[in-house]
């Protein structure tokens, strides 16, 4: 059986026990099983986060000993993949850094708080998690974020829309979802989801969510078949 490891807690504003069960059903869906836990005790095995398929992040701020973000790093790299949506996964523990090298990003503001009113633009080929789907309004945070260069942007917003000390600088278009490689593992991050019902309002929203869980999960069966070790990615130099 393909299993899906949730881990919920953080800050309550972000619904964290909604989308849990949310992304939970989700996978379901799909014919994997799922365990959701509320607390970050589930994350001091390595070798046991390496049997699931996936894990997904629904954990907002706060903080985590070292050695649980080092053992996700661990899994993830053997091919076990990651998810997760808005500050769940990129605005979790904000002090680590190892955390943000592995999920591609961090939030830093939301000018103009939640209700504001732009436009997600599908990048269009970028991948099949895409696929099919347009351009889309939300009402919702804004999330402006710093982001891994290295990441593939799968959907992008334009900023500035809300008045604030940024808007003395160009235009830019800031990525909304995106995935990347972390060893064997894929990572999906999608920004959407300040609460549980953006996914109800905005259906695309969760379609983005879904394929994205989908296509980080199936990663884990690839490394499976094709025998994939960590070999070339280990190194003994400091690294955070």
């Amino acid at each position: 059986m393909k299993k899906v490891l949730v881990f919920q807690g953080g800050w309550n504003g972000h619904e964290p026990q909604l989308t849990a069960r949310r992304f939970a059903r989700l996978m379901e869906e799909e014919g994997y099983s799922s365990e959701i836990y509320d607390t970050q005790d589930c994350l001091a095995d390595a070798d046991k986060l390496s049997e699931y398929h996936l894990i997904v992040a629904c954990w907002t701020m706060g903080e985590i000993p070292r050695e649980y973000v080092q053992n996700v790093c661990k899994a993830v790299g053997r091919g076990t993949g990651l998810a997760g949506c808005h500050g769940g996964m990129c605005d979790a523990f904000r002090n680590s850094t190892e955390w943000q090298f592995m999920t591609g990003g961090q939030w830093v503001s939301h000018p103009g708080g939640d209700g504001v009113e732009y436009t997600v633009n599908i990048r269009h080929g970028s991948s099949p998690i895409t696929a099919g789907l347009q351009d889309f309004t939300v009402k919702s945070e804004h999330y402006y974020l710093h982001v891994d260069p290295a990441i593939e942007v799968l959907a992008t917003t334009r900023f500035p829309v809300v008045n604030y000390y940024h808007i003395s600088n160009k235009p830019i278009d800031m990525p909304v979802a995106w995935t990347k490689m972390w060893g064997n593992g894929r990572v999906f991050y999608n920004s959407l989801g300040h609460h549980d019902d953006v996914f109800d309002k905005f259906p695309n929203a969760e379609i983005l969510m879904k394929r994205g869980m989908l296509w980080a999960a199936e990663g884990k069966q690839i490394a499976i078949d094709q025998n994939l070790t960590t070999d070339r990615f280990e190194n003994t130099a400091k690294m955070y």
